[in-house]
């Protein structure tokens, strides 16, 4: 099943995805409770409107298949930290931390863009995108689980682009926080969500997806790998996302930039810093394809500039109010 969100007009449409047709789910349900309900649900929701003639693809707009309840992003391909973490002799630099637990951000669910949208970036010389897989939760809420329960928390599947302002990204991290402003102004999710069941048959024997995952930059390819690189399953991640904490119906699991140009930081790093191919600028479309969830495109829009705030004052730390 393709699960998707629209517009038509001022009409915002959630439903299914039936022979290139959208079809709105039964009794005015919304992903949301899809979702919720889990993916045995979903069929029988399916079962319900499977017949429904519904309205071709083409005269709808795609948007964002699901307003994500938080958006947890994994780096969880070695290659890709590999160039990241390059010196500038382009030698990886990989911590051994890396190695110990999967690494995670969380990034802003307020600010989601569908396929085809328009992507505006804060003042950056350095704007890069990041193929990725995502996958989201269905189901009951879950805390600490394991491996194995993780799994039935799967609900399915989708294309993410974390886009990013590397500059910014390195200046805030050389506080030991974030990235945040480097990362919080856009993530693409779609076309649509592609329910698990789907690709059970892609799964290897240690539970990695083998999906092959594509980058276009105006229709010029510069990142191709597999998914199956990852260096830890899916339900792994869930499962060390809810670690002492909580998951729910709704959240979004980035697997984080894939390698072998799954972003360009990557090679840059690689190339010992020489910026090719250029950083993104206005205009610059973005293609992602993913064997088994279809494409998902992004344009980059003009600049957002920032209002002006004044650097850190420096301050005497008196420890006793003056009267």
């Amino acid at each position: 099943m393709k699960i998707a969100r629209w517009t038509t007009g001022n009409d915002l449409g959630e439903g299914f995805i039936i022979d290139d047709h959208v079809v709105p789910f039964a009794d005015g349900r919304t992903v949301a409770d899809v979702l919720a309900g889990g993916l045995a649900a979903a069929h029988e929701e399916y079962a319900k409107v499977a017949q429904v003639a519904g309205t071709p693809l083409g005269q709808v707009q795609l948007r964002a298949p699901l307003q994500p309840a938080a958006v947890r992003d994994f780096t969880a391909f070695e290659e890709h930290v590999e160039g990241m973490s390059a010196d500038e002799n382009g030698a990886p630099r990989v911590t051994s931390g890396w190695y110990e637990a999967p690494a995670f951000y969380f990034t802003n669910p307020h600010i989601i863009h569908g396929p085809g949208g328009v992507i505006r970036p804060p003042v950056t010389t350095r704007l890069d995108y990041e193929l990725e897989v995502a996958v989201v939760l269905g189901g009951e809420p879950g805390e600490n689980l394991d491996v194995a329960s993780a799994e039935n928390h799967i609900f399915g599947y989708c294309i993410m682009n974390d886009w990013s302002a590397r500059d910014i990204q390195v200046r805030e991290m050389q506080v030991h926080l974030g990235p945040a402003k480097g990362k919080d102004f856009g993530t693409s999710l779609g076309p649509w969500i592609v329910t698990a069941d789907e690709l059970a048959d892609r799964l290897t024997g240690e539970g990695f997806l083998e999906l092959r995952v594509e980058a276009y930059i105006n229709d010029e390819l510069v990142g191709e790998d597999l998914l199956s690189n990852m260096s830890w399953t899916f339900p792994e991640l869930i499962s060390y996302a809810s670690r002492a904490s909580r998951v729910v119906p709704g959240d979004v699991i980035g697997s984080g930039t894939a390698g072998n140009g799954g972003c360009l930081g990557e090679l840059w790093g690689r190339s010992g810093g020489t910026m090719n191919p250029p950083p993104l600028v206005e205009g610059d479309v973005v293609r992602l394809r993913v064997e088994g969830l279809g494409e998902l495109t992004g344009t980059v829009g003009s600049p957002i500039a920032p209002h002006p705030l004044p650097e850190a004052r420096r301050r005497a730390k008196p420890r006793a109010r003056h009267r």
